[in-house]
């Protein structure tokens, strides 16, 4: 998997790095609960702490153990994953970890919280457990095919959306940068400026787009109807 790190702040959630990363899992197939569970097994830093079959007992999982990380599947009986991150991405680090690759699944998932979006078969073992380390710092993953969907919604005229935020042309020159992927090392590189200086324009893009997550403005970057 060719995923790309994206830092996050994410407002009311804090990051908590102290003693073993607690995760749940929650999946309607107990077979697929098991594997990832397996998966995770190979990390000492990494504990999971419960499993739940559908999204309303995800909540309930969340509520109880206070994970610091949520592996959720998308399509699962009672509630579904796209409507359950909504309900914990301000308790907990969301990570997606579905089949579902469809642009408009990826897209609402990323606006209601999702830090991070994997694709089954698209990751291995240690790149499951390094996004959920990065997903307890604040950062996170997307699967290529993930990034792909999004960027297949369409590349809409953004005049209105950079009027109605006052994006400068500086930030507007990031943020195409941001949505194509780039981390700030690789923004000040093709900018000609100092990653202190990308911060910074990130900052006030984040600020001036009511987001506070990377995947948020990637979404409403790519959507463009707000």
């Amino acid at each position: 998997m060719d995923g790309t790190a994206r830092p996050g702040t994410d407002a009311g959630l804090s990051i908590n790095v102290d003693g073993p990363c607690r995760v749940v899992i929650a999946d309607d197939n107990a077979v697929i609960r098991m594997g990832v569970r397996s998966l995770l097994a190979g990390a000492d830093d990494i504990e999971v702490v419960g499993e739940a079959g559908d999204g309303r007992a995800a909540i309930e999982q969340v509520r109880l153990h206070h994970p610091d990380v949520l592996l959720l599947d998308v399509r699962m009986p009672r509630q579904d994953g796209v409507s359950t991150v909504n309900e914990v991405a301000a308790d907990t680090a969301v990570i997606m970890l579905t089949y579902s690759d469809a642009p408009e699944v990826i897209n609402a998932a990323v606006r209601g919280g999702a830090r991070s979006y994997l694709v089954h078969g698209q990751f291995s073992a240690d790149e499951l457990i390094g996004a959920v380390r990065m997903a307890r710092r604040g950062m996170g993953t997307f699967s290529p095919q993930a990034v792909a969907q999004l960027a297949s919604v369409g590349r809409p005229a953004h005049g209105e959306l950079i009027e109605r935020h006052g994006l400068s042309e500086r930030e507007v020159e990031v943020m195409e940068l941001i949505a194509k992927g780039a981390p700030n090392a690789d923004i000040a590189g093709a900018l000609f400026i100092s990653q202190k200086t990308v911060k910074n324009h990130v900052n006030r893009i984040f600020a001036k787009l009511g987001v506070t997550r990377r995947g948020e403005a990637i979404a409403l970057w790519l959507d463009g109807s707000r």
